[in-house]
Parts: structure tokens; C-alpha cells; sequence
């Protein structure tokens, strides 16, 4: 994924993590997902148009889309308050796209840490799949909390690695140590947000139209 891309990436996924936690309101988290979606419009595009038939630059690229289209998507739910059905089940689409882009990484690419990254992002799709698709509105806290999580370590971290020139000699060992925070940090946010979720305790989310 390109580096810049990837930083703004971890941007819109904080700033819709937080929506969804009820610490900002829809609405003004529209502008940065309409930014970061043409955005990674843009770079896939040029990236795909520059790869000189270079199948391993457009495979790389394509997964790009798969972002931008659900910024924009969210953007446009958001403005024009959509039910978000349509939008969970896209998710669903990006789910099963993201497990194969993580096996690629991890033969195709030899990249480790990208492939637990997008074995990540594979895992918020299918919370969003689940929360705005089958309307699953008891995993909204816990599917912000993750989501705002995974814009700094999936995001933000790993873009400036790529910025400064130092993820190559860190991958393998952001795969093992982004492994392992994943089991222990979402397993344990799942406990602490399932229960303050379940019957009978009033829910803060925000309304799932408004998500991702």
C-alpha cells in the first residue's frame, strides 16, 4: 500500500472509530472520509497507469479500492443518511478480499507484516459487516474501539516505518508483536465492551447508518 495512502488511511480509521464511540459527531467525521476516499482513488490509479504491466504493482494497487470505496461510501451514508445495509454487505465483500490480499502478502509478496495487517483490516470488515449489514448494534462500541485501535497500529505506525525506510528490516517482527497484541488487546476489549453491551444496559453507539 502507498505510504501516504496508508497514513490518511490511519486517519479516517481513527476519526471513524471515535464516531462510532460517540466521541464525534457523523457528520463532521463525513469531510475525512469523502478526503481520504479520493485519495485512495488517486493513488491506485496513477500507481496502476504507471506500473508499465507490472502484475505485481497492479495486484498491490487494486487493493487500494477496496478502501476507497468505503470511505465513500460511509461519506455518502452519512450525508444522505442511508440505511446501512448496502454498506454491511460491501463490507462483507471486502472481508473475503481482504483474507486473500493477506495470504498474497504472505506467499506472493513475502511481506509478513502486511500480512497480519490486512488480516486486521479483514477482521474490522467483518465487524462492520456484522454491525451494519445484519444490524448487530451490541458490537457497536466494541467495533469503534477497534476500529479508532487499528488507525494507529495498522495505519499510522506502520506508514512511517515505510516513510523513514525502516520497515523492511521490522516486518517480521511486526508481524509477531501486531499478532500478538491482536489476540490480547481485541479479545480483552471484547470482554470489558460485550458486557457493558449486554440486555438491559442502555447503549451509547451511534446510530449504525453513520459508521465505518
Amino acid at each position: 500500500m502507498d505510504s501516504v495512502g496508508l497514513l490518511f488511511v490511519g486517519a479516517v480509521l481513527f476519526i471513524n472509530g471515535v464516531m462510532l464511540l460517540g466521541w464525534v459527531d457523523a457528520k463532521s467525521a463525513a469531510p475525512m472520509n469523502f478526503f481520504v476516499g479520493g485519495l485512495q482513488i488517486i493513488t491506485p490509479t496513477y500507481l496502476i497507469f504507471t506500473a508499465n504491466g507490472d502484475a505485481n504493482t497492479i495486484l498491490a494497487a487494486s487493493g487500494l479500492y477496496l478502501f476507497s470505496f468505503t470511505y465513500l461510501y460511509v461519506a455518502l451514508n452519512i450525508t444522505l443518511g442511508l440505511d446501512s445495509t448496502g454498506l454491511g454487505y460491501f463490507c462483507l465483500f471486502v472481508f473475503v478480499s481482504a483474507l486473500v490480499f493477506s495470504w498474497l502478502n504472505f506467499t506472493r509478496f513475502a511481506d509478513p507484516g502486511f500480512g497480519v495487517i490486512w488480516l486486521y483490516w479483514a477482521f474490522l470488515w467483518l465487524l462492520f459487516f456484522l454491525l451494519l449489514g445484519l444490524k448487530q448494534e451490541r458490537l457497536g462500541r466494541y467495533t469503534g474501539a477497534v476500529c479508532a485501535i487499528q488507525g494507529w497500529v495498522t495505519g499510522w505506525f506502520p506508514a512511517l516505518l515505510l516513510l523513514t525506510g525502516s520497515y523492511t528490516d521490522l516486518a517480521g517482527t511486526l508481524a509477531v508483536v501486531l499478532a500478538v497484541f491482536g489476540v490480547v488487546v481485541f479479545g480483552g476489549l471484547y470482554v470489558i465492551l460485550g458486557r457493558r453491551s449486554a440486555p438491559g444496559v442502555p447503549a451509547t453507539t451511534p446510530e449504525p447508518h453513520v459508521a465505518v
